[in-house]
């Protein structure tokens, strides 16, 4: 795996005049701009080139789930645009997910860039163990991000999202597998609408390639020195 700074990806879930202004304090600790839901649908296709023009690698958090053929579609315009990391929800299914791989991979062809990697979102790290039986997805969180890692793995994708917690056993299950870890959160920063999270360094350690990182950055009070702490922490831990 890179060095610690491509490591990192920073959640610029805040407006992107915001992100725009945060982003050079960023940028010498962390690598990846993750662009979600609320930027991309604010901004569109603009959101990611705006980091990408910063030599950002952006990781576009689509979290695409519908059927094969509509996933399929949006994952060749989201391929053309240069991400460096697609999400998909693997409860969307085998072929659906076969279907995100093949259109990201035409996408990036037509624009001749690098396809993204694509991510399956297993189970999200807003969820309690309470929350994944209510939704029927067996009785622990755990027991559903293994459940649809077999069937992202199965696919073909790219990589599995999933929370620190489970990334041990998924790392044990599938040698070698990409794993992205939503639900960063340094020690003593409060855990918020998440269930499951995890220190950086516990991170790192139970095998994770990736870390999603979020208000503990943008919410700080010098996200600079926030973000040197973070970079430091997983230097220290992947050594």
């Amino acid at each position: 795996m890179s060095g610690a700074r491509e490591r990192i990806a920073w959640a610029a879930d805040v407006p992107l005049d915001e992100a725009r202004r945060l982003w050079p304090l960023l940028s010498p600790s962390v690598g990846v701009v993750k662009v979600g839901l609320s930027l991309f649908v604010e901004h569109g296709p603009a959101a990611v080139q705006a980091f990408r023009a910063e030599g950002a690698a952006v990781f576009l958090d689509l979290k695409l789930h519908d059927i094969p053929n509509t996933v399929e579609a949006a994952a060749a315009a989201a391929g053309a645009l240069g991400a460096a990391y697609l999400t998909v929800h693997a409860s969307g299914g085998e072929q659906m997910l076969r279907a995100a791989v093949r259109g990201a991979a035409r996408g990036a062809e037509r624009a001749s860039v690098p396809p993204p990697r694509i991510l399956a979102v297993t189970a999200l790290t807003s969820l309690a163990d309470a929350d994944v039986g209510a939704l029927g997805f067996g009785s622990s969180a755990a027991e559903m991000a293994t459940r649809l890692a077999e069937i992202a793995v199965r696919a073909g994708v790219g990589g599995l999202v999933c929370s620190a917690r489970e990334a041990a056993a998924l790392r044990t299950r599938f040698a070698g597998v990409f794993l992205c870890t939503p639900g960063i959160r340094p020690a003593g920063v409060a855990a918020g609408d998440q269930a499951r999270v995890e220190t950086p360094a516990a991170a790192i350690a139970a095998g994770s390639s990736l870390l999603v990182v979020g208000r503990a950055l943008h919410d700080a009070a010098d996200p600079a020195a926030a973000a040197r702490a973070i970079h430091d922490e997983v230097a220290a831990t992947s050594g």
